[in-house]
């Protein structure tokens, strides 16, 4: 199957967990099912500069980001550090992260959410 990008669901997402701003999540699938039943979103997602997403605890799912381009202070369980194109992230079930677009260029972002 191919999913075209005009046929993928984009969504604006204002003050996400909290944090200033907004987001874009442009769903890569339409539901779980077509991660056999393993995740729940495969997205890619930009971050307006001055927006972010607010922390937020994982409980039963990990989430991963890869950076495809910009870079965000990114809250790893209470440490801060900076990220850009290229990193990876990796929250898994019980430890939380947020991310904030202090720069003048959009992150994005794939990320990516699945079951423990």
């Amino acid at each position: 199957m191919i999913r075209r990008s005009g046929e993928k669901k984009t969504e604006r997402i204002e003050h996400k967990f909290g944090a200033d701003g907004f987001i874009t999540v442009r769903n890569l699938i339409d539901n779980d099912g077509e991660l056999n039943g393993k995740g729940r979103v495969f997205a890619h997602t930009t971050v307006a500069p001055g927006s972010g997403i607010g922390y937020h605890i994982h409980q039963g799912d990990t989430e991963i980001y890869y950076v495809i381009s910009g870079s965000a202070e990114y809250n790893d369980n209470g440490t801060i550090t900076t990220i850009s194109a290229g990193d990876v992230t990796f929250t898994p079930s019980g430890t939380g992260h947020g991310i904030e677009n202090k720069g003048s260029e959009p992150l994005e972002i794939i990320a990516l959410i699945i079951y423990s």
